[in-house]
């Protein structure tokens, strides 16, 4: 049975991209599934776009910065100044053909092989670019999850949910996965990431599952480390990795391509 990596927010930065990929390898990984936001921020977006397509996903949706980025010209209304400056830069450096790739796909899709649904931002409504921060915004997303897993993306931030078939005594309908973003073993840890380099979520049957993955290419949850996922259908898991990589050399390409120099900075900080 195939293992899948579920990759997010890579937005541009070849040097993360690059980290994941050899673990990828590692992991005996040979599918991939794209959540959107190829690029933006960061200053290699055709790179990345390229290294994407040389993977042959079997499933990606469209992000945001990717659907301002095709179109360009637009207000780019909810993006900050910087983001707009990034995003404008972005299109002039993408061929006529990386844009249509960035183009084609659509906001969610479902991949029945693996029994999961995918989208940039939330099932309930994926073209408003709404965000999955607690149990209330997944007990949206739930509503329209037909599948037994969910990825998305979008936020930066990585956050789990576990939808139990009933509610019992002491156990709530929506469950948050507590060590897919902290440190289980230690929560108040005071060192430089307080979340482990990979957790696994063993999935049961009758249950739902929301994993937003967080970001490759810009986290923001104060671990800078690259972050994505390896849904592994044999043993029915999915395994959340954190990845470090040369952040210096990414803060290089933002300041070398003129990019606002608070693009690079945040890198280091993870945030």
């Amino acid at each position: 049975m195939p293992k899948y990596a579920i990759l997010s927010d890579i937005h541009a930065n070849v040097a993360a991209f690059e980290k994941v990929l050899e673990k990828c390898s590692d992991s005996g990984v040979d599918k991939f599934i794209s959540l959107g936001d190829v690029v933006g921020y960061n200053a290699e977006p055709a790179r990345c776009v390229a290294m994407l397509r040389e993977l042959k996903p079997v499933a990606r949706v469209k992000g945001n910065h990717d659907d301002y980025a095709v179109r360009g010209d637009l207000e780019l209304s909810g993006f900050n100044t910087n983001a707009k400056i990034a995003i404008k830069w972005t299109h002039d450096q993408l061929s006529a053909d990386d844009l249509a790739y960035l183009d084609e796909p659509g906001y969610d899709c479902s991949l029945m092989e693996c029994d999961s649904s995918i989208v940039h931002a939330t099932l309930d409504s994926p073209e408003s670019w709404g965000y999955v921060f607690d149990s209330h915004h997944a007990a949206a997303s739930f509503s329209y999850q037909k599948s037994q897993i969910c990825f998305c993306g979008h936020s930066h931030v990585p956050v789990a949910f576990d939808r139990i078939p009933f509610a019992s005594a002491g156990r709530r309908m929506i469950e948050r996965l507590v060590g897919w973003d902290i440190n289980e073993a230690n929560p108040e840890a005071d060192d430089d990431f307080n979340i482990a380099d990979e957790l696994t979520v063993t999935l049961e049957k009758g249950h739902k599952y929301l994993f937003n993955i967080g970001s490759i290419g810009q986290p923001r949850n104060s671990d800078p480390r690259a972050s994505f996922a390896i849904l592994n259908t044999d043993a029915r898991t999915v395994t959340r990795y954190r990845i470090p990589y040369d952040i210096a050399r990414t803060q290089q390409k933002v300041y070398d391509a003129g990019l606002p120099e608070r693009l690079a900075v945040r890198l280091q900080l993870g945030r």
